[in-house]
Parts: structure tokens; sequence; C-alpha cells
């Protein structure tokens, strides 16, 4: 048996290697002291789309086909095109990552946190991948009970991701969500923490959560469809077949997802449904998992709301007459939305982001000037105060807090130059507690390090953040390397925060900024809603406009210049060396989102009729035109365009991997230079890469390499 698998290991390299010849082309050339090789060249296949009397022409549509084995010779190709190009990298790839995870405090626990009568908390072990789950009872003295060994469970799989822990009322079971493949469709387990026995019940295609009712036997859960888009909720009771669970609820709107969580006062379970621009939630109380869920308010068009509770009352932020939000409350027998009173007018220059809600306290997470901030205030008002920030620009967030009947507040700390910290905030005696800051082994001193925050000046005048850090005593003479990131979409803020895999880069004298454009949330509601559907091109000329910035303040110059984005900041990524591609010495593009038109247009794809209202519905010719004049895919001409690498990942399930596939096959045909495009390909993760927590710096170590080879930084 073992010589025959010796024998089809053997053949299996033979024929990869005669493939890959055959794609690739092996024929050396000089160029300088770097030996390189012919790029592959992939297959062109036309295809027509035909949309509103237009017809396009897509030459690589069949790399779609997941299971064509042509399609996987030529992403192996790929990969061993970038090996080759890379090869003498390798020493300095190997350096970068020991050095990265040489940072790393491999035997490390998270701040434990009180729920029920437990402290909760994650630990690593040395040279482990994945974390151990584990809790205590009643003090942090007494005998440790593993819930979940997550480096136990993932032995013999390439890929392996827990999710959503949650222990019952009675603190005896245990459900949570396993993914083996990186789709991110989750199969539902139980576990019996009283005698450590896994329960049969195993539930398919799930988000990965479930929320308790009181009985401690029955659960709620989100169910997704082929697209991954959580669809529906069911109610299962443990040890009964889950073919025959209750459906609760079908969201038959695909612009909505749902999902269903219980509330942090335990009384309620709650089903939300969410769109771009609407919400809805229902609730039922958890004493009564057999009844029958109300409607807080019914959903409307433009009405975003969310919902908690305390007391006689449900709290909710919402954006009903308030653009940046703000803080209503209602009796929970009267949820409709006549019934609502404020707690918290809204305000034009500051964005409510949450709150969270102790017996005495209500502390608020508020955004003013591109900065977070937590505001307190006592029910009573005798007090309303802003939590102290020591530095010009951080991120600071409300972290675990279980219970209401505490004085203390835990929250998180980070900035560019400290670690991320967490601490316990006295909110009667506004005393803090560091309970535990990231620790960077070796010979970090967050003191040696600068960070600043400028302002850029956008094509339309707008002043657009820029955050930055670099070693101090930096020369600002236009001669430094600098990594610019951008994101820029859902209205997700690019806070400043600390990585210990960062100082790869400062020390060897890089500058790393975030751009903090518009279609992210920085500045507010409109900062928001002036990057997305007809306004989209606002986020690719507020990255320029910072590029531009940092060259004429001479932080850098354009061959030291290098961006990077991912997802839909791959979209950014793409767009701007379409634009200005002569901006940039290098580009990495993270799983990118580049084929724009074409996937919105298919509504099988994962994530397409849930966006609707954020890129715009390209089946209108006003979206379709507008959509198609900025898509990376349909743009790319015959011009130089930078260094670049991209990555990508075969099982992607939010970003499909043909996208990256498809544009650099695209670049490769059409590009007029004889810059490096490499396409990396994990065939075994997805969206997020590796999994494990050491395995995923490989990719940072080869990101690393790629810019500091072309910089001529050889180690």
């Amino acid at each position: 048996m073992k010589n025959k698998k010796m024998a089809a290991y053997f053949f299996i390299v033979i024929v990869i290697a005669a493939v890959v010849v055959l794609i690739v082309g092996l024929s050396p050339e000089k160029e300088g002291e770097k030996t390189t090789i012919q790029p592959p060249v992939a297959d062109k296949i036309e295809k027509e789309l035909t949309i509103h009397g237009d017809t396009r022409i897509d030459p690589y549509f069949w790399l779609n086909q997941r299971e064509n084995p042509k399609v996987i010779e030529y992403l192996k190709a790929e990969n061993a095109y970038l090996e080759a190009m890379m090869k003498d990298t390798e020493g300095l790839q190997e350096k970068l990552f020991e050095e990265i995870i040489g940072r790393i405090k491999q035997t490390d626990m998270s701040v434990p946190y009180k729920k029920r009568g437990y402290y909760y908390y994650t630990r690593y072990e040395e040279g482990k991948e994945y974390p151990v789950y584990c809790r205590k009872k009643g003090s942090l003295e007494a005998d440790e009970e593993i819930l979940l060994n997550v480096n136990t469970m993932a032995e013999g799989f390439d890929y392996f991701h827990v999710t959503g822990l949650s222990v019952s009322p009675d603190n005896q079971m245990l459900s949570y969500g396993v993914d083996t493949v990186s789709r991110r469709k989750y199969t539902l387990r139980f576990k019996n923490l009283k005698t450590g026995e896994l329960l049969d019940d195993e539930i398919p295609n799930t988000s990965g959560r479930a929320a308790w009712a009181d009985d401690n036997r029955t659960v709620f859960y989100a169910l997704k469809d082929e697209t991954l888009r959580p669809y529906k909720i069911f109610r299962h009771v443990l040890e009964t077949d889950a073919g025959r669970d209750d459906e609760i609820f079908h969201e038959a709107d695909s612009t909505f997802n749902t999902y269903v969580f219980r509330s942090k006062s335990d009384k309620y379970i709650f089903i939300a449904s969410d769109s771009t621009l609407s919400s809805e939630f229902q609730f039922l109380k958890t004493s009564d998992p057999q009844g029958t869920f109300r409607i807080v308010h019914p959903r409307e068009r433009d009405l975003e709301y969310q919902v908690d509770h305390f007391q006689d009352h449900f709290y909710i932020r919402t954006n009903d007459q308030a653009k940046n939000f703000r803080l209503m409350k209602t009796p929970v027998e009267k949820t409709e939305k006549s019934n609502w009173t404020e707690v918290l007018p809204h305000r034009e220059d500051v964005l409510l982001e949450g709150f969270e809600i102790f017996k005495d306290h209500l502390v608020v997470e508020e955004r003013q000037d591109g900065l977070s901030q937590l505001r307190v205030k006592t029910w009573d008002g005798g007090s309303d105060y802003y939590m102290d920030m020591e530095e010009e620009t951080y991120s600071v967030y409300i972290s675990t807090n279980p219970e209401f009947d505490t004085p203390l507040l835990r929250y998180g700390y980070t900035s560019l130059t400290t670690p991320n910290s967490i601490y316990d905030f006295d909110m009667t005696t506004k005393e803090k507690t560091l309970l535990k800051r990231e620790e960077v082994l070796g010979e970090f001193d967050p003191a040696g390090y600068h960070a600043e925050r400028l302002y850029a000046p956008a094509k339309d005048g707008v002043r657009v953040p820029i955050s930055l850090v670099y070693r101090k005593g930096l020369e600002k003479e236009g001669q430094n390397p600098l990594l610019l990131y951008g994101y820029g979409s859902y209205g997700a803020s690019m806070d400043p925060s600390f990585r210990s895999d960062r100082l790869s880069l400062l020390d060897r004298g890089f500058i790393f900024a975030i751009a903090h454009i518009r279609g992210g949330q920085e500045m507010g509601r409109t900062w928001y809603e002036d990057g997305k559907l007809l306004k989209k091109k606002n986020t690719f000329t507020d990255f320029i406009a910072c590029a531009e910035y940092l060259i004429e303040k001479k932080y850098t110059n354009p061959e030291k210049l290098f961006a990077q984005g991912g997802s839909a900041g791959g979209l950014l990524m793409g767009a701007v060396v379409n634009m200005k591609p002569g901006l940039f010495k290098g580009v990495i593009a993270a799983v990118p989102w580049v084929d724009v038109v074409t996937t919105m247009l298919d509504e099988s794809i994962p994530l397409t009729t849930s966006e609707y209202d954020e890129w715009g519905n390209p089946n209108d010719k006003e979206y379709y035109d507008y959509m198609l004049s900025y898509s990376p895919y349909d743009n790319v001409t015959a011009q130089d365009y930078p260094n670049m690498l991209v990555t990508t990942g075969l099982h992607d399930s939010q970003v499909q991997y043909w996208e990256p596939a498809k544009w650099v096959a695209k670049l490769r045909e059409l590009k007029t230079d004889n810059h490096l495009l490499l396409l990396h390909t994990n065939m075994e993760a997805g969206h997020s890469g590796a999994s494990g927590r050491f395995r995923r710096y490989k990719e940072t170590a080869l990101m690393y390499a790629f810019m500091l080879d072309l910089l001529g930084i050889k180690e």
C-alpha cells in the first residue's frame, strides 16, 4: 500500500511539473541579476455578455469553472510563476516570517470576563496554531475547564475555524459552529460540558451561532442559502432530528440578511433582518421558546435601527430623522415607532456608533472629527463626560461587558504605536486599570515610533484624514518608502491600530499610512454616503489625493510609494492603477473585488442581491453605466502598470477566486510594461486566508518581501 501511494505521489508530481512547463513555458531570461521565466498565458475563450443593448466580450469568463481541471492547472501555474520570480527572496521571506512570529507571545491568554458565575477566557499554547477556549467556576484560582481545544479538533484539516461559542443559561451545554472549507458555512454542534459528550446533533449550512432559550434545550439559529445569505431562522430542540426543525422566519427579500441573538439582559431573543438601508427586529421572551415573535417596528425604506433591552424598555439606535443616528427608548409592550422617545439627540458633527447599558450608567460609542470616543452618562443625569484619550490618532472601543450591575466598563484601546490594551474603567471614580497590553517580544519600545494625523485636500476640496506612523528620526526629504492602505466601503471605518508584524517594515525605514477615504464612516454618515452608489468614484480620487499629498509633503516619492487594499479595498487598488498607474512603485491587491458589473449581475453569487444599495443594481442602466465606468476588470487598457502582487483563495465565499484570476489574465494580455505581475492562490483557504495563528504570516512575509525586493533591500 505504501509503495502504491509513493508511486501515485511521484506520478502526480511529474504531471504537475509537466503542466507547469506547458502552461508557463520555461524560458529563462536574464534581466540584471534577476532570472525570469515567461508568465502563464490563460486561454482566451470569448463569451458575449449583453445587457441594456450593450455587448461586452469577456475572454476569461471560463475561469469561473471551479471544477474544470484547466482552471486548477492555470492557478497552479500562476503559483509556480510567482515562486520562480520570488525565488531570490526566499531567504528574506523566511527571515521576515521568523521575525514576525518571533514578536508574538506564544503562550498567551485573554483577559477573563465573568458571566453567570464563570470566568471565560481564551489561551494559546507554544507552537500551536489554534486557541483553547476555557473557563473557571467562581474565581480565577479555580480548576480550569477546557470547553474546546481547537488544536485537537483541527488535526487532519488544511483549514479549520470555530465560531459562535455560546453557553446555555444553566452553564451545562455549549453550542458552536465549525467551518473546514473556508466558505463561511458552519456546521452547528453541541457539547455537554458536564459530561464532555459531543451530541449527535449536527446542523449544516448555518451562520455558526445559536441563541439559547431558558429551557436549556431549545436554540434558534440562521440557515444559509446557496448564495451564503442567512435567510431562514429555525428552532431546534437538542437530541431531536434537525431535519424536522421548525421554521420560525423566512427572510424572503433577497436584499436582506437575517440573524438571531440573545439580549444582554437574557430576557429576550431577537431576530434581526438587515439590508444596506433598512432593518427590522422581532422579539420573543427567552422563557417562552414555543411562543410567537413580535415585530418591534415594521421595516421601512431608509429606516435603520438596532435594539437592546434594559428593565422595562427597549433601547433603540436609529437614523429616524437623524442621519448620524440618535438613541431612543420604548416600553416593551409598545414598540412601534410612534412610541419611541428620545434619550440622546442627533448631532450634525457626531456619529452615534453604539451603546452599552449598565444599571447606573449608559456608555456611548461616538465618532467626531474622524476619531472614536467613549461618553459616559448616569441615568439620573448627575454625570455626563467623555473619557480622556492620550494620543493624536488612536482607536477606542467597548469590549466584553456581560453584566449590568457593575460600575466597571471594560474597554479596549490601541493606536499605531500602542499595542492593543484592555482596561477596566470605574465609571464613578474615573479610575482606569490596565488589565492586559499585547506583549511584543524583542526590543520593541513604543517611544521609538511617532504617529501623526494629516489632512489631504480631495479633488472637490474636502479634507481627507491620513493616519501615519514611522520610526522617530526619519527625515522627510521625499526618499522614504511608504505603504498607503485604504478600504473605503460599507461605512467601515479604518481606525488606526497597532500590528506587531508592521514593525518589520517600520524598522526598515518604511512609513505606514492609512487613507481614511470616503465610503468609510470616519467623518460621519455623510462621509459614507458620499463614497457609494453614484458617488463611488470619490473613494478612488480621495485615495489618489492622499498619495499625491504625501509625495507633495516629501514623505515619499512615486518610486518608493506602495499601495495596499483587500476585498472592496482591492476594488480600490484596481481602480487607482487604471486611473493613475504611474503614481505607485507597487500595489498589493488582496482578494480583490474587481469584476464589478459581471458579479453584480449574477444573483447566484454570495452578497450580490444584498448589496444593491451599496453599489447599485446594474439591471438599472444608470447604475450599469456608472459601475462599468470604474470596474477594474472592464477598464484594463494598454498602458504601463506598476508592479503588482494579487492574492486570492480558491474557496473564497465573498470575492470568488476567478475575479482576481481573470483580472491578472487580462492585465497580462494588455499591459505594456515589464513590471512584476504576480498572482498567489491559496488552494486550501478562502477570503480570510489561512487558518491558524501563525500560518497567515507566510503571506504577510511574501507581501513584505515583494516590496523590499523592488526597493533593492536584500537580506
